[in-house]
């Protein structure tokens, strides 16, 4: 809509920059909002679009950034007491080329502690809050990332993952997460955990919106992202856990199996493969307060169509 002109980038950032002010002092998703700054990239945006500068489909689209992302001339705080008046002199590679693709950043998002353990209450800026249920537990490490992105404050974020930072947000405010190969993104400009382990993810609310942030942060041509709609191929690993899964849960997969199954299959299509497992959670009804209760969740493991593997998690509801 934004590329034909029937959405102006300006219109588009004004009205979400309305929707955190209407929710976020509920949900506490944001540590800085950059709005001044949104603004002024969408008025570019638009001229440029105007202009016949096009440059691709994030151009104008707003997103925003987990609090360990660099970001030049604005706090990148880690949601730590430490770096509580940090501002870096340069962007993080991510940052920089969500900019050149013509993205519009809202703002930074709250973490757990340098994206460690779980949230605390003594922090200068409260834990992020579920938008489904104020009183739960939103995951993390990357809490602010999913619980803006459930509240459609923002349309896309990007988060990080040491062991399950990424997927356990997404799963937990009913979003999708991506959690690349490790390695398949920059991490220069990010504050990491463990340089073995740390990868960077992206948090947004369809698969499309995972394949056109990938492009964007690999530089891949925009115009060759595969939207093939195609039935995935469903495979159900039934691990020890599957039983504990909701009965509602085991029968949205079982009728998402044979709608797949009857969907028509040409031998040149191109179609994803989804490997569906249950996996031990942390409770999505636990309390912030009692983020450590016990459940299990429907993890989907993604793989793309190339040579390596990528990894997309979403939770069930």
């Amino acid at each position: 809509m934004i590329a034909a002109r029937k959405l102006s980038p300006v219109e588009l950032v004004d009205a979400l920059i309305r929707r955190v002010e209407a929710y976020d002092a509920q949900t506490q998703a944001f540590i800085t909002r950059t709005f001044d700054l949104a603004r002024s990239q969408a008025r570019e945006a638009e001229a440029e679009i105007a202009s016949g500068r096009y440059r691709g489909a994030l151009h104008g689209i707003p997103f925003a950034l987990k609090d360990i992302y660099d970001t030049q001339g604005i706090l990148t705080s880690g949601h730590s007491r430490v770096f509580i008046d940090r501002v870096p002199s340069e962007d993080a590679t991510t940052t920089a080329k969500l900019y050149e693709a013509g993205a519009v950043l809202l703002g930074k998002l709250a973490t757990h502690e340098m994206a460690h353990a779980g949230p605390s209450f003594d922090l200068p800026w409260p834990p992020a809050r579920n938008p489904w249920n104020l009183a739960h537990f939103t995951g993390g490490s990357s809490s602010g990332s999913g619980a803006a992105v459930a509240a459609g404050m923002v349309p896309v974020a990007l988060g990080s993952q040491t062991g399950g930072s990424v997927i356990r947000p997404a799963a937990f405010c009913g979003v999708i997460g991506y959690k690349p190969s490790f390695g398949e993104f920059s991490r220069v400009g990010i504050k990491m955990q463990c340089h073995n382990l740390d990868t960077l993810g992206v948090i947004c609310r369809s698969l499309e919106d995972v394949a056109l942030m990938r492009a964007v942060l690999l530089a891949q041509d925009l115009r060759r992202v595969d939207r093939s709609s195609g039935a995935p191929r469903i495979g159900f690993c039934r691990t020890h856990n599957w039983e504990a899964l909701e009965p509602s849960t085991r029968t949205a997969c079982a009728l998402a199996r044979l709608q797949c199954a009857a969907q028509p299959k040409s031998p040149t299509e191109r179609r994803q493969t989804v490997l569906v497992m249950a996996l031990p959670r942390q409770s999505i009804g636990a309390k912030c307060e009692d983020h450590w209760a016990h459940g299990v969740t429907l993890v989907s493991v993604l793989c793309f169509t190339r040579p390596r593997i990528q990894f997309t998690v979403s939770g069930s509801k």
